[in-house]
């Protein structure tokens, strides 16, 4: 599964801007539920700035409003082909 681009960072926007479940943005961002509820709860990632998904082009607000509605929805990244046409870089 593709993960976000800084998961905590996308969580803690999340949290701050969204009406989703702890684990639909633990799935999203490949976190554990608790870490997600540690973040809302201000113990986990204090200070950190949120990372907003839609503007990096990883997210959609329709995307979003679906898995608020429903609360058993799974958030899905934004599919690029020219990002996963690219070669594995090397070492």
């Amino acid at each position: 599964m593709k993960l976000p681009l800084m998961p905590k960072g996308t969580a803690v926007w999340l949290i701050e801007n969204t009406g989703l479940t702890f684990t639909q943005i633990a799935e999203f961002c490949g976190l554990h539920e608790l870490e997600v509820q540690g973040i809302a709860d201000g113990d986990v990632a204090t200070g950190m700035q949120g990372y907003d998904p839609i503007d990096n082009n990883q997210l959609t607000r329709d995307e979003i409003e679906r898995c608020e509605k429903d609360s058993s929805a799974k958030l899905e990244l934004i599919k690029s082909t020219v990002i996963e046409s690219l070669p594995p870089r090397k070492k």
